[in-house]
């Protein structure tokens, strides 16, 4: 029975034609962004060496994120019906525009969504945060401190987060068998040759690199935002788990209640447990899908979880200090 669960609240979402393609939004989503991103960086050429520049810097941590946003979408093939068109997307987006390869991203993403939240499997919580008490207790040294105390580091460990992106994506261009290496490798020099002479050629040593400081901690702060309601506090299986696919991602995911704020805000991952249910489903047509998979898993007896954004906030941080305490215990 359960076998079947999926495959009949698949049909009803098909049939509702929430899978067909919406280019006409990423359309004009992507051109809105693109002005922005050019505003974003026509204001630092007009401001010139100033210290008003960091206005601009603050705007482009913002544009980065929902750049970040539309490769996300272009990784899952929501975009474009074939894989090289959304590759390329994803390329001028992530690569190009914001220094994040879409080949790591696609690869590391694609085994979060396959294991979510799972011990072993997920690599988005194999890094340096403690989501069970388990894993907490294996902490030696530094480790051990920070799963201590990762509820109070969580926000400030989230400034360094663009850095890690930057990191994981050149690394994985060096070192992972991803494909097109050559291309996305080119792609990220260019991001990196573009970004500091554009800072550096309008700005003093010290303002520019305030400037990339705030920019980039910004940009990573906003991202580590996004992503800290979707699963934290939420059901952690253990590695081996063989939950089936529909409970695995609902139990796992937790949506918080939308708006058009929120929906733009989140990038659409505000929709968590429909995201994952459906990964190359439109960024738009997950608003229309939450009620049919809140009511399907209503009649098969899973529990869906939804909040407020600031109660996400609380649920996860909850979490993180109630497994940091077991170190304390141990």
């Amino acid at each position: 029975m359960r076998g079947s669960d999926y495959a009949t609240l698949m049909r009803r979402v098909r049939q509702a034609g929430l899978l067909d393609r919406r280019l006409r939004y990423y359309g004009w989503k992507t051109a809105v962004t693109a002005a922005l991103f050019g505003a974003g960086w026509a204001g630092l050429w007009v401001i010139g060496d100033s210290w008003w520049a960091l206005a601009p810097a603050v705007l482009l941590a913002g544009v980065f994120a929902q750049l970040a946003f539309l490769g996300h979408d272009a990784g899952h093939r929501q975009i474009f019906a074939t894989r090289p068109a959304n590759h390329l997307y994803g390329l001028l987006v992530g690569n190009l525009a914001t220094g994040v390869s879409i080949g790591w991203w696609t690869s590391n993403h694609n085994r979060h969504h396959a294991h979510p939240n799972t011990e072993g499997a997920d690599p988005d919580v194999s890094g340096i945060l403690a989501h069970s008490g388990e894993r907490a207790l294996t902490g030696k040294g530094w480790r051990r401190f920070v799963f201590r105390y990762q509820a109070w580091l969580f926000f400030p460990m989230l400034l360094l987060e663009a850095g890690s992106l930057h990191y994981s994506s050149v690394r994985a261009v060096l070192t992972w068998p991803i494909p097109h290496r050559a291309r996305e490798g080119a792609f990220l020099a260019a991001h990196a040759i573009g970004y500091l002479a554009a800072v550096f050629l309008v700005l003093s040593p010290v303002k520019a690199l305030v400037f990339i400081a705030v920019q980039q901690g910004l940009f990573g702060f906003y991202m580590g935002c996004t992503f800290a309601p979707n699963h934290k506090g939420m059901t952690v299986l253990s590695e081996g788990d063989n939950t089936d696919f529909l409970r695995r991602q609902v139990l796992t995911s937790r949506n918080v209640r939308g708006s058009f704020l929120i929906d733009t805000a989140l990038g659409g991952l505000n929709y968590q447990i429909e995201h994952h249910l459906f990964p190359s489903m439109p960024r738009p047509a997950l608003r229309d899908a939450q009620p049919i998979v809140q009511r399907y898993c209503a009649e098969i007896g899973v529990p869906y979880a939804e909040t407020t954004l600031l109660d996400s906030y609380v649920q996860a941080l909850t979490h993180l200090d109630a497994v940091g305490r077991t170190t304390r215990l141990a």
